[in-house]
């Protein structure tokens, strides 16, 4: 029994992990795009919504817009974005920043480090309690388990 108890707080913490590996990565990406100085007119090609939850869950919707432009040096790239704004419709013109290293990684979101800033900090705290709460459960059912003892007749 004290296995699952560490089990599933365990492959919860790798989860909560990878989120937090993920809110960095991404954060990074974005912020070295907007301080490479690199700018290019892109297209949208396409806006579609995808949904998850539903039936007893809440449901989210996401946006997300199909991008093409084509670097300085030539090469046509195209990339996907979500969560862009909803005014922005397949055939619209739009400034995308990217890096000459990973034109795919380019962000079609205007600057705003601070806004960026505030919302990876509070994701990464929102990951942070979660990680603080799995860690105090397995302390203390580990205690539970070790400093009971059988009954005795």
């Amino acid at each position: 029994m004290e296995a699952l108890f560490l089990a599933v707080p365990s492959i919860m913490i790798a989860g909560l992990l990878v989120a937090a590996f993920t809110v960095v990565r991404r954060s990074r990406s974005v912020t070295r795009a907007w301080g490479s100085g690199l700018t290019a007119e892109a297209r949208c090609l396409r806006s579609y919504t995808t949904t998850s939850g539903g039936g007893d869950h809440r449901v989210s919707t996401t946006l997300h817009h199909v991008y093409e432009f084509t670097t300085r040096d030539g090469r046509a790239v195209r990339f996907e974005e979500a969560n862009g704004p909803g005014t922005t419709v397949e055939g619209d013109i739009v400034t995308v920043h990217y890096t000459a290293d990973r034109p795919d990684r380019a962000t079609a979101r205007r600057p705003a480090r601070g806004r960026l800033f505030v919302e990876s900090g509070f994701l990464l705290l929102f990951i942070s309690v979660g990680l603080a709460f799995c860690v105090v459960f397995m302390v203390t059912s580990h205690l539970v388990f070790t400093e009971s003892e059988p009954f005795m007749p």
